[in-house]
This record gives structure tokens, sequence and C-alpha cells, in this order.
């Protein structure tokens, strides 16, 4: 498993949810951080454990789509499921603000490692 990229995903679903926390004015207290992020974390670890067991690179975009998916649509059933709730619009933020953090470092990523491997071979 490659820590690092797990990492950014996990940063990456706590940004969304500090911003989301502060645009609604819930605060950053560590508990609602906690309550908030929880379902979209154990989300993001089923999609990894699901790439991991079937020994798929986690840092593809495509990869990158699918934990996506995993993480927001478990998140949204735990949310659902501890009371929580949720919201068309919300499901929409969510999709589309993770989908820019997990899928676009990836492929800033890929994009870096191409320039780099094309400077090399000059």
């Amino acid at each position: 498993m490659n820590k690092r990229a797990f990492f950014l995903d996990l940063i990456s679903i706590l940004i969304f949810v500090a911003i989301g926390r502060h645009a609604h004015k819930d605060g950053s207290s560590l508990g609602g951080m906690f309550s908030t992020t929880w379902p979209f974390a154990v989300g993001l670890m089923a999609g990894w454990l699901a790439i991991v067991l079937t020994h798929r690179t986690a840092t593809t975009k495509s990869n990158g789509l699918f934990i996506v998916l995993c993480a927001v649509s478990l998140g949204m059933i735990l949310r659902v499921i501890s009371g929580q709730g949720t919201a068309l619009t919300f499901i929409g933020v969510a999709l589309v603000f993770l989908s820019i953090f997990l899928i676009g470092w990836r492929a800033l990523f890929s994009s870096l490692s191409l320039f780099r491997s094309t400077k090399k071979s000059r």
C-alpha cells in the first residue's frame, strides 16, 4: 500500500470536512470534525482495501475515481445510518470536491511524472 497516497486522500477528506463545517458555521471542534469525517474515512478505507486486495495501483486516476465513489457512497450511507442525514446537494458537492482533490492530485503527479520522464529522455 502506498502510505503517502492514502495520507493525501485522508488529508483531502479532512480539508473537505473543514471547509464544509466552516461554510455552515459548524465550527472546528475535534468532536464535530470527527463526527463529520468518520463516515467518509470509512468509505475511503473500504475503497483502499478493495484496491489493495485486487492488487491494483491506487495512484491511477481511474482507481482514484473508484476510491471517490466508495468514500462518497459509503460515507453517505453511514451518515444516514448514524442520523446525520444527507441532502442531494451535499452528495453532489461531496462528489465534485472529492473528485477534484482525490483524482486531481493523481492527475498532477501523473503529469509531473510524465514531464520528468520526457525531460530525462532528451
